[in-house]
């Protein structure tokens, strides 16, 4: 009985110390990927300047080839194209603002490093929201507010871009539609975790086309790209924070009034910064 006891410890030990070497290597990879995406983002757009656009795109496509050989192991049996969505628009979204930003030094130090962090907290979450799929985990509610902050990140950045471009109200409009459907897509999924998209197609498909028609009401409006981006931004957190209180059971008088203040607040900041053109 004593030996089966030692051999019973030392395969507990063993299979302990299995796990975290594999949870370490993991975040090794995490880590990684961040300082070579990182690295790429700074040195093509501090050198290469507005002509870098191009490695942008290259680098977002990247951060979803580290993110799946970082997950590879988690993703058989349980893949899900969503955690793929967010990484890559976040990735996308930095890189295209990156050109907007003044191009002094620490000025692209400090995009460059809060680019790393959120990238980094961004990897940790989807990689919660893969294990949530199979296993209710304790880390789940941190993971849906990191998404949640680098979802408006991103769709702020993007949104700030697309109006910086001062293109024709068609094209502008398209671009409004890709990023929201899927961002809207990605944060619908945090909360129904749901493998396949078309379940999610009615929320996201409604959420995208008022998210669109707001943002035909804002190209005529006289305003820089920032307020108007932020505007926009404002009403994709209302839409998004109002549909998430709703699969959560908790849509009650004071969360309703809650987003109504943040909707009459933007509207208040919008009248004052802007004017029809």
């Amino acid at each position: 009985m004593p030996n089966i006891k030692q051999l019973g410890r030392v395969q507990h030990k063993k299979l302990k110390s299995f796990f975290i070497k594999a949870l370490l290597s993991k975040r090794q990879r995490f880590i990684f990927a961040v300082i070579i995406l990182s690295l790429g983002l700074f040195i093509a757009e501090y050198i290469l300047g507005k002509s870098a656009i191009s490695i942008v795109f290259i680098l977002a496509v990247l951060t979803t080839v580290f993110q799946y050989l970082a997950l590879k192991e988690d993703l058989k049996g349980n893949f899900s194209l969503q955690i793929f969505i967010l990484p890559f628009f976040y990735s996308l979204a930095v890189g295209l603002f990156y050109l907007l930003v003044p191009a002094r030094f620490l000025t692209r130090i400090g995009m460059t490093s809060l680019y790393a962090l959120g990238l980094y907290s961004l990897f940790l979450s989807e990689n919660i929201f893969t294990v949530s799929s199979i296993r209710t985990i304790a880390l789940l509610s941190g993971a849906r507010t990191v998404t949640l902050v680098l979802t408006l990140l991103s769709f702020f950045f993007l949104s700030n871009v697309v109006f910086s471009f001062h293109i024709n109200i068609f094209i502008t409009l398209l671009l409004i539609f890709i990023y929201s459907f899927f961002l809207v897509l990605q944060s619908i999924w945090t909360y129904t975790l749901e493998k396949n998209p078309l379940l999610d197609i009615f929320w996201v498909l409604s959420l995208t086309f008022c998210l669109v028609e707001v943002a035909l009401f804002l190209w005529f409006r006289e305003a820089s790209p920032t307020v108007l981006a932020l505007f926009l931004s404002a009403i994709f957190y209302v839409l998004i924070g109002l549909t998430q209180a709703w699969f959560e059971k908790r849509l009650f008088r004071g969360v309703i009034l809650e987003y109504f203040w943040v909707t009459v607040i933007s509207f208040m900041f919008l009248i004052l910064f802007t004017s029809f053109g």
